[in-house]
C-alpha cells in the first residue's frame, strides 16, 4: 500500500484530536450528507475526528482514498458526497498548511504492460498517479467509478478514446476546457490534468491482462434460449457451424471464457484450460494473371501493389497487382470479423450461454 508524505501528514494531524480526547460527542456540522460520512466514517473511528481540520478538496480526496484503500466500505456515489460534505463545511483555515513534499512511491514491477504499445505511449510516473488519484477521487469518481470503468452515471474512461489518445494530458487538458458534456464544472490547473492523466493511464495498464485488476469474470450471464434465436437467426452462425457437428460438445473443450474468445475471435489462438491453437484456417488466396493462368495457395502478404502465397506444393509465389490481373481474397472467419460490426454485448453472452448447453 502507497502513500504520499502528504497524505500521510494529513492523516498524522488527527493523531492529536484524539490523544488529547476530542470529545465524542461534539457534533458534526449540521449540512447534507452528513448522515453518509457519520454512518462510512465512523466504522472505523468516531467521525467527529475531523474536526477542526480545514482542506482543500484535493486534501479531503486523499483521505477519503486512504480510507478506501484501507478497506472503507461505501459506494462510489457515497464516498462522493463524503468528500463535497468534509469541502464544504470544513475548508482550509488560514492556518492551515499544505504539505507539497512528495516521497517517492516504490517502482512498480515492470511485466508485459510496460513493453506494449505505441511508440509514444505515456510513461506512468506512479508519483503523479498517485497525485492523480486524490483529483479523480474529488472530481471524478461519483460518475466514473473507484476504477474508472464507468456506470449507469459515467462513461468507461479505461475504453475513452479521449484517454487512450491522451499522451500527458494533451487530449484531457482541451476536453475539459470545452466543459464537461454533463454540465459539472471542473476547473483543474495544468499539474492536476497532467497528474490525473498519469492516474488514468495507469488503471487503463492495471486492467489489462497482466495488470493487478485481472480475473476472469463469469461471462455466463446471456440467455441460452435468445442464443439459439441469435445463432439460427441474425447471426447466421447455423449457416456454417452445426451444434450436433463440429460445435458438438464444445463446452466440454473450452472453459467459458476461452468459448467466448473463441466465438469473438476464432482467427487467435485460445488460452485457458484446453486450446486448439494449430486448428486456425489459414486465409487463401486465388490469382489469375492477365495470360489466364490461376494459382491458389495460402496467403503470404497483400498490398496495393504485390500479392504472395504458397501454392499446394508448398512453393513461394509473388506477383504484381495492376491491370488484369484478378485477386480473389477467401478468409474462412470473415463473417465473425464482419459481426464485430452488428452483434451487441448481450447477443456474445447470449450465444456463449447456448453454447455452454452443449456439454
Amino acid at each position: 500500500m502507497t502513500f504520499t508524505r502528504n497524505s500521510v501528514l494529513l492523516l498524522a494531524g488527527f493523531v492529536p484530536c484524539c490523544a488529547f480526547g476530542q470529545s465524542t460527542g461534539a457534533q458534526l456540522p449540521d449540512a447534507p450528507n452528513r448522515e453518509t460520512v457519520q454512518r462510512i466514517c465512523s466504522a472505523c473511528h468516531p467521525a467527529q475526528i475531523v474536526l477542526g481540520r480545514g482542506m482543500t478538496r484535493e486534501q479531503w480526496g486523499a483521505i477519503v482514498s486512504n480510507m478506501i484503500s484501507r478497506g472503507a466500505k461505501g459506494s462510489d456515489e457515497e464516498f462522493a458526497e463524503v468528500v463535497d460534505y468534509l469541502t464544504k463545511n470544513l475548508p482550509p483555515t488560514k492556518a492551515s498548511g499544505t504539505p507539497t513534499a512528495q516521497t517517492k512511491a516504490p517502482p512498480r514491477p515492470r511485466n508485459l504492460i510496460d513493453q506494449a504499445g505505441a511508440n509514444d505511449k505515456q510513461v506512468v510516473d506512479e508519483d503523479a498517479a498517485e497525485r492523480g488519484k486524490t483529483v479523480y477521487i474529488a472530481q471524478c469518481i461519483t460518475c466514473h467509478g473507484t476504477k474508472a470503468r464507468g456506470g449507469e452515471r459515467g462513461a468507461d474512461l479505461v475504453r475513452s478514446l479521449v484517454v487512450l489518445h491522451d499522451r500527458y494530458g494533451s487530449t484531457i487538458g482541451p476536453y475539459l476546457a470545452k466543459g464537461h458534456p454533463e454540465g459539472k464544472s471542473i476547473t483543474l490547473t495544468k499539474d492536476q490534468i497532467v497528474d490525473l492523466s498519469h492516474f488514468l493511464h495507469q488503471q487503463v495498464g492495471n486492467t489489462l491482462r497482466t495488470g493487478p485488476y485481472n480475473s476472469v469474470l463469469n461471462v455466463l450471464v446471456g440467455d441460452p434460449r435468445e442464443g439459439k434465436a441469435f445463432f439460427d437467426g441474425p447471426g447466421k452462425c447455423s449457416q456454417c457451424h452445426s451444434t450436433t457437428g463440429d460445435l458438438a460438445h464444445i463446452a466440454s473443450k473450452y472453459d467459458p471464457p476461452v468459448l467466448q474468445l473463441k466465438v469473438v475471435f476464432p482467427q487467435t489462438a485460445a488460452f485457458g484450460r484446453r486450446t486448439a491453437t494449430n486448428s486456425r484456417k489459414p486465409v487463401t488466396v486465388t490469382v489469375t494473371t492477365p495470360s489466364g493462368e490461376s494459382v491458389s495457395g495460402v496467403l503470404d502478404e497483400i498490398d496495393d501493389f504485390s500479392v504472395s502465397l504458397h501454392d499446394d506444393s508448398g512453393q513461394y509465389r509473388s506477383f504484381q497487382r495492376g491491370p488484369g490481373v484478378k485477386v480473389e481474397r477467401h478468409d474462412p472467419y470473415a463473417a465473425h470479423v464482419a459481426l464485430l460490426d452488428e452483434y451487441t454485448d448481450k447477443d456474445i453472452h447470449d450465444v456463449v450461454a447456448y453454447l455452454e448447453t452443449f456439454k
